[in-house]
């Protein structure tokens, strides 16, 4: 069997980076979705955890003990996940920038 032009091999190529792209720029979609979705988790716990505070000065304790129920299972992790994503999309958008050098 003879060998592939070289043209067809170059398409190839050409095809293969464009899916790589492709499936960066899915990815780099899905984190966005993911860090704005986090944000606003994150931004209602701040403004939950504040209300519970001032309502705790006023002697009403059952929104910061639920706060503070919720804070391990539902905001800890919010924020680690926050962070986390921010990262992996500022790397994303790095390699992405370093490949169309």
């Amino acid at each position: 069997m003879p060998p592939p032009p070289a043209e067809s091999s170059s398409s190839s190529a050409v095809a293969g980076i464009a899916e790589q792209v492709s499936w960066l720029e899915r990815l780099q979609r899905g984190l966005d979705r993911l860090l704005v979705l986090d944000v606003f988790l994150v931004l209602a716990g701040a403004f939950w955890f504040g209300l519970g505070v001032v309502l705790h000065l006023r002697g009403i304790d059952r929104v910061l003990e639920v706060f503070q129920r919720l804070w391990m299972p539902l905001f800890q992790p919010a924020l680690g996940l926050l962070m986390l994503a921010a990262l992996l999309s500022g790397a994303l958008g790095w390699w992405r920038r370093r490949g169309r050098r």
